[in-house]
């Protein structure tokens, strides 16, 4: 194999999944691509459509139809809930631990005594009640407000007073003492520790943490990691294939979330437009390549719940789709899928517990049906299959159903 490319188009699935009733009611009825395309009914998205969107979604509802020679199925999540960092550590072969739910309440002591055994200074911010920790008077700790309360911890810092390399070493204390399912690291130098911990605040009686907007750390010099539960990058794709010396580009978020040691990291870009012109220039290096982009945009436009920009934000998707398909030869292969789903008619602002679609082009491969498969690790176990390299923790490969005629 030459190239082997994987799209994730953030959030855009296609029904929601069977468990939704028991698991997350709120999203019963939710179709990201079903409900855009509903709203838009003259939008077309032709590459989409000829590598067979309609298809994996199950149904005509616009102008769109299915394309009988295209291969294609749907995948579901393994990952509790509906998150674009585990649904890319999944992608990406890792099989989901079973986190817990609860607030950062519950570790507060444990995890200030373990910092002090380690030799860290540690205050408590917010006396009454939940609390937050204050640690080497620059970094707190506490409960991620920004998403389902319980789920993720927020460790904020001012890099004015401590380096990145000491936040994360204080964060890989509290993703050892933690069980959530992700601990977030971050920082940067365009705030004060005043700031930060004036934007400390209590919801709902038991979570606390930093109102991170407030905090001023987005401002300049932002850094940030996560850190996941069950995570073990040395059992994902792209160690795997740096064990048969396979280079890796990551492009847009998923370079952000993923690890990727050694590879092109290309993090920190918003953009779509700029994004798949930096797909188009990886996929240009001579010799074999993986290549994994996140179109992040459509992600923000599920959580503004802005149906026309979500649109236009797949029309750009599309045309450079396009101009990529130009560049692919018979030794490569692309997967087009999603990692969750953001519809943003569904009534909230928050990601929705959908199946993805898998959309595949291979060169003289027409017409596979791929089925439902099981998880998305799936698509990590058949990157490493296409190069006979070891598999990753977790999937079944789908290369052996693409066979060329």
């Amino acid at each position: 194999m030459n190239k082997v490319i994987v799209i994730v188009i953030d959030s855009f699935a296609v029904g929601a999944m069977d468990d939704v009733a028991r698991v997350r009611p709120e999203d019963l009825g939710a179709n990201t691509c079903g409900h855009i395309l509903r709203r838009c009914p003259q939008l077309r998205l032709p590459v989409l459509e000829q590598l067979g969107l309609i298809n994996a979604l199950g149904e005509v509802v616009n102008i769109m139809r299915p394309a009988p020679r295209a291969n294609t199925g749907c995948a579901l999540l393994r990952h509790e809930g509906a998150d674009s960092f585990m649904g890319h550590q999944e992608i990406m072969g890792t099989a989901p631990a079973r986190p817990l739910c609860e607030p950062f309440s519950q570790i507060l002591q444990p995890l200030a005594q373990a910092l002090v055994a380690r030799g860290h200074r540690v205050e408590r911010l917010l006396p009454e009640g939940p609390g937050v920790l204050w640690v080497d008077g620059a970094v707190a700790v506490g409960d991620n407000l920004e998403t389902d309360s319980g789920l993720v911890y927020n460790v904020t810092a001012d890099l004015t007073r401590i380096t990145f390399r000491e936040v994360q070493a204080i964060g890989a204390v509290v993703r050892a003492v933690a069980r959530v399912g992700r601990v977030i690291i971050f920082g940067g130098d365009g705030t004060s520790a005043a700031q930060i911990q004036a934007a400390a605040v209590q919801r709902e009686g038991k979570y606390a943490g930093i109102d991170t907007p407030r905090s001023g750390v987005y401002r300049q010099g932002f850094q940030v990691v996560h850190a996941g539960y069950g995570v073990d990058p040395s059992c994902q794709v792209p160690a795997c294939l740096a064990r048969r010396q396979i280079p890796v580009s990551l492009v847009g978020k998923v370079a952000d979330i993923v690890v990727n040691p050694g590879g092109e990291n290309l993090g920190g870009i918003v953009d779509t437009g700029h994004i798949m012109d930096l797909t188009a220039g990886e996929i240009r290096r001579p010799g074999p390549r993986f290549i994994c982009t996140n179109i992040q945009e459509t992600d923000l436009a599920g959580h503004a719940q802005d149906v026309d920009w979500y649109a236009d934000r797949l029309q750009v998707v599309d045309r450079h789709l396009g101009l990529l398909l130009g560049l692919l030869g018979r030794d490569d292969l692309l997967v087009v899928m999603a990692d969750h789903g953001n519809d943003p008619t569904i009534g909230h602002a928050r990601h929705t517990r959908e199946r993805v679609p898998l959309l595949v082009w291979r060169e003289g491969c027409h017409g596979v049906n791929l089925g439902t498969r099981q998880t998305l690790a799936d698509v990590g176990a058949t990157v490493c299959d296409a190069w006979q390299a070891p598999p990753p923790q977790s999937g079944t490969s789908f290369l052996p159903l693409l066979t060329i005629k």
